[in-house]
């Protein structure tokens, strides 16, 4: 198995409400990539932050395999949902992936 975390900073451009209307969609969109990917076991994304937090977002997904994990950068479901409800609201991302 193979986790793949991501922590992302969302533009501070974007008002209070659009921030939490970023991560309502993004989460909703992301988790239900599970059963479209193939060999993405789980996606949980957090988005209740605690103000101790520099971060605004975290995934946390299982996949199979790491030729799974690959895949999934690629994947037409994958590639929509980062580009339509990820990238252009996020200034950073941070990245750790391992075998679990």
């Amino acid at each position: 198995m193979v986790k793949h975390v991501i922590l992302w900073k969302l533009d501070d451009k974007l008002s209070v409400s659009e921030k939490e209307q970023v991560k309502i969609n993004a989460k909703r969109e992301l988790e239900d990539l599970v059963g479209k990917v193939p060999g993405l076991l789980s996606m949980n994304i957090e988005i209740g932050r605690l103000e101790t937090s520099n971060a605004d977002m975290m995934l946390d997904s299982t996949f199979d395999s790491v030729d799974s994990l690959k895949g999934y950068k690629d994947h037409p479901e994958h590639v929509r949902v980062a580009d339509g409800f990820v990238c252009p609201y996020t200034v950073e991302r941070l990245c750790l992936d391992f075998n679990s």
